[in-house]
């Protein structure tokens, strides 16, 4: 049995988050655009990943994977496309498969979020030492924002850069048991992505965990 745990299309890919997938540290395969758009499947067992990919791939062939990865538990695909259509049948195609719904994945659950104001000088060099993002300057308003499943940073950031496009996109951390993400700017632009980003989550139907 396969085990739906994520089943997340993102449409419109914003600049700085497809700049993020298509970095070498995420994108094992074909980088991802601006104005594309993304279906994200997580399964269990993490093998079972690969007849997800193969059910996909034969449905909607011209279909780009962006990222094929195995972690200990959990498999991970990300499809991209100029069309939604293609990847609706993509989609359909890989439901049908394992006899799943998209309502069958785990719903998200916001674990914690904050907004710094003025971020120290200590604190910016210390984050950007660890940072897959963009640099953080002292001054700024810097969001953090945690979810699990981990794979909904992705859609949450991606919104939070509509609803906030002159913010700065940090860092998102889309793998592992949780997932994170950092944005910085002005205080009012984070608080419309903090506000974007819980609206969207609870907007997702789903299982509890």
């Amino acid at each position: 049995m396969t085990e739906l745990r994520v089943y997340l299309p993102i449409e419109d890919l914003q600049p700085q988050f497809a700049a993020y997938l298509s970095s070498p540290s995420r994108a094992r395969a074909y980088p991802p655009f601006r104005g594309q758009n993304s279906l994200i499947i997580e399964v269990a067992p993490a093998l079972s990943i690969h007849r997800i990919t193969d059910l996909a791939l034969k449905a909607a062939p011209d279909m780009e994977p962006g990222i094929l990865f195995t972690e200990r538990q959990f498999g991970l695909l990300e499809l991209h496309a100029d069309d939604m259509a293609d990847l609706t049948a993509a989609g359909q195609a890989i439901l049908k498969g394992i006899g799943a719904k998209p309502t069958d994945q785990l719903a998200p659950k916001v674990l914690y979020h904050d907004i710094i104001e003025d971020l120290s000088d200590q604190h910016a060099i210390i984050l950007n030492r660890s940072r897959d993002g963009s640099i953080l300057v002292p001054g700024v308003a810097l969001l953090i924002y945690e979810m699990t499943p981990a794979l909904f940073a992705c859609v949450a950031a991606n919104e939070a850069e509509k609803a906030a496009p002159n913010c700065t996109l940090n860092d998102v951390q889309m793998m592992g048991a949780t997932g994170r993400i950092f944005m910085s700017g002005t205080l009012a632009d984070m608080k419309l992505a903090r506000d974007r980003i819980t609206e969207v989550l609870e907007n997702i139907k789903g299982r509890p965990a």
